[in-house]
């Protein structure tokens, strides 16, 4: 089986960068996007912001307490997605198989593209910052995990590479807070045991990761700390539902915290669905708390209203004593009636 070569594109600070390119008087000064009402939070900021504790998810109130010359901009949904659209375009150059996971980051898989990996990923930042005057970092690996962790490994504006013989030696000395749902006080927990390290983790056996983390979670990161990840990039798959989710820097301690970060994120889902135009069913709100065990709350509607999320999220909340790492809100779609016999005699169809 071929090597897999994977690039994962993040964008720097999209939103503020963005704000920053079209507004150049605040180029050198702390910007947030975000709400403005007393209960507005970040949706992002700019990393001279971020010198000053800022960051997203953040309330308003507490980001003006510890910048109180952060620059404020009102979310602009349209204009970040004309930008995505562009983006994209230039991924489409260089490969068909592409992944998005939101509008400032994508997987993609450049196995059959001829060159180097890393040349493909420096062409593609450089054909982003001179077509969108933006500024873009990429991870090379061959798994999917490996190029996220890289993509950060020199933001901002850089590139970094793990290639497959550097694999076993690169994840030895990685700390395991680095690794895909692992937050900080799992981390904590982790250090208290003796682990720090992947290598470390390395050492507990299978059973053991699985007593202590959970079947499932467990076995996840016995894989996921010896770098293994065999998730391919997905890129036809047929949408079942449409959302929008964050993962928290710092984990929400509070139900209005977790409300405030929630509604911020509805702008965005409706700017979705006015695009998708597609009828949906139900609405649902999904909670992950910080030992890593998610619920989702839903009731059949047909329009996202405020109270129905904030209901929704209520019960979600309620249904752990742990803090929360990533809050979600969105839609599921209505099923399109069968009408070809075909398809009702053949069940995997709905998975092609």
């Amino acid at each position: 089986m071929k090597q897999r070569r994977i690039i994962h594109i993040d964008m720097d600070c999209f939103y503020a960068a963005i704000e920053c390119r079209d507004d150049p008087s605040v180029a050198d000064k702390p910007v947030g996007v975000g709400g403005s009402s007393g209960r507005g939070v970040l949706t992002t900021c700019n990393y001279i912001a971020r010198e000053f504790g800022c960051r997203s998810a953040m309330p308003v109130f507490k980001a003006r307490e510890l910048c109180p010359h952060l620059v404020l901009k009102p979310v602009r949904f349209e204009v970040y997605r004309a930008e995505a659209r562009r983006i994209r375009a230039i991924f489409r150059a260089f490969t068909d198989r592409i992944e998005p996971l939101s509008l400032d980051e994508a997987y993609l898989d450049v196995t059959d593209t001829p060159g180097y990996a890393w040349d493909i990923a420096k062409e593609i930042r450089h054909r982003i910052r001179a077509q969108t005057r933006l500024t873009a970092s990429a991870g090379i690996a061959p798994n999917k995990m490996l190029a996220k962790i890289a993509s950060d490994w020199r933001k901002p504006d850089g590139q970094f590479a793990v290639t497959p013989e550097r694999v076993r030696a690169f994840m030895r000395e990685l700390p395991v807070r680095k690794l895909w749902g692992v937050g900080p006080k799992s981390a904590e927990r982790l250090a208290a045991a003796g682990v720090e390290t992947c290598g470390q983790l390395q050492a507990w056996s299978l059973d053991r990761l699985c007593a202590e983390c959970g079947v499932k979670w467990g076995a996840e990161l016995y894989a996921l700390c010896r770098g293994e990840d065999d998730r391919p990039v997905e890129t036809d798959r047929r949408r079942k539902s449409l959302s929008t989710e964050q993962t928290f820097e710092r984990n929400l301690d509070t139900l209005e915290a977790c409300r405030a970060a929630l509604l911020a994120m509805l702008p965005e889902l409706e700017s979705d669905l006015a695009r998708a135009a597609t009828p949906y069913r139900k609405v649902f709100v999904k909670v992950k708390f910080a030992d890593f065990r998610s619920t989702t709350c839903e009731r059949p509607a047909a329009k996202v209203e405020t109270a129905l999320v904030e209901a929704l999220l209520r019960e979600a909340f309620e249904r752990s004593p742990h803090a929360v790492r990533l809050l979600g809100v969105g839609v599921r779609f209505a099923e399109p009636p069968a009408t070809d016999p075909a398809q009702i005699e053949l069940p995997f169809a709905a998975a092609t």
